[in-house]
């Protein structure tokens, strides 16, 4: 039963009331894996053997799974990787059956149904969202896991921005995550030659967050999901939508908004626990809320 649909994880946990359910959930889908596990979801891109790239039929499968974790009360965090030796590579190019001298294929179409909603779903997501890029991530699939709030990478990973050989633009937000990135020359020079960037320059220019030795990459990501699903998810939320809003706004704005956050957040059961677990001089306890 997919857990988008009805199916919820069992019942309270009196050891850990943090995560109303601790019992793993596991549903089957044809190309991607999805569990839910401590207040963690992990959405793992299975299709090894093409790369995991894109089909619709994945598309249709990945946008269930990240709106399941997005309004899930179970759900705290999420973990995107994918199975095999590569994290993603795009667009499957077979699926669009695009042939020499065949009809022309809408590639905006694409974007506009299946690309652009899961990038806008993975940023607006109240959680945070971690890619784990366990190998090659090309195309599509480098700039999907650019849109992820953490990215840590194996450092045999690599991100491919191989648009230009196919004499496209970058999409899937690719020219919006590289120049905010790492500023518009190497982004420029990324985007016009396709070359391949190492998880560990990617580490040193800023575009991810942390490089890591392969048998890491899950320890790594598990245990950042975890502390992140037992921390103050709403805290995260506001941080996260502020940190994105600044990336437009004016000074005043921005300070306006944080106004705006700390106001909500001033009146939360976390901030009282905070304090509260600070004055005792102990860990605090987040439900979330």
């Amino acid at each position: 039963m997919n857990p988008a649909r009805g199916a919820v994880p069992a019942g309270p946990d009196d050891d850990n009331a943090v995560f109303p359910g601790r019992v793993p959930v596991t549903t089957s889908y044809e190309n991607i894996t999805y569990e839910v596990a401590d207040g963690v979801a992990t959405l793992t891109l299975s299709r090894p053997d093409k790369l995991n790239s894109f089909t619709e039929a994945m598309h249709v499968e990945v946008r269930e799974a990240v709106a399941h974790a997005a309004s899930s009360a179970e759900v705290r965090a999420l973990v995107l990787t994918g199975a095999g030796r590569g994290f993603c590579a795009g667009q499957d190019l077979s699926d669009r059956k695009v042939a020499p001298g065949g009809a022309p294929v809408d590639l905006g179409d694409s974007i506009e149904r299946n690309y652009k909603p899961l990038v806008l779903a993975l940023r607006s997501m109240p959680k945070p969202v971690i890619a784990a890029v366990n190998g090659v991530a090309a195309g599509a699939g480098a700039n999907l896991a650019l849109a992820c709030d953490l990215v840590v990478a194996a450092r045999s990973a690599s991100f491919v921005q191989a648009f230009c050989r196919l004499g496209l633009v970058p999409d899937s937000g690719g020219t919006y995550f590289l120049a905010r990135a790492l500023g518009t020359p190497r982004a420029m020079g990324l985007a016009l030659f396709g070359d391949k960037l190492p998880a560990e320059q990617a580490e040193q220019w800023g575009l991810i967050w942390k490089c890591v030795d392969d048998d890491q990459l899950r320890p790594t990501a598990d245990a950042m999901a975890r502390q992140l699903a037992s921390g103050p998810t709403a805290g995260y939320a506001r941080t996260k939508a502020a940190l994105y809003a600044a990336e437009a706004a004016t000074l005043a704005a921005q300070l306006d908004l944080e106004r705006d956050a700390q106001r909500a957040l001033g009146f939360s059961h976390d901030y009282r626990e905070g304090v509260t677990a600070f004055m005792e001089r102990r860990p605090p306890r987040f439900t979330g809320a």
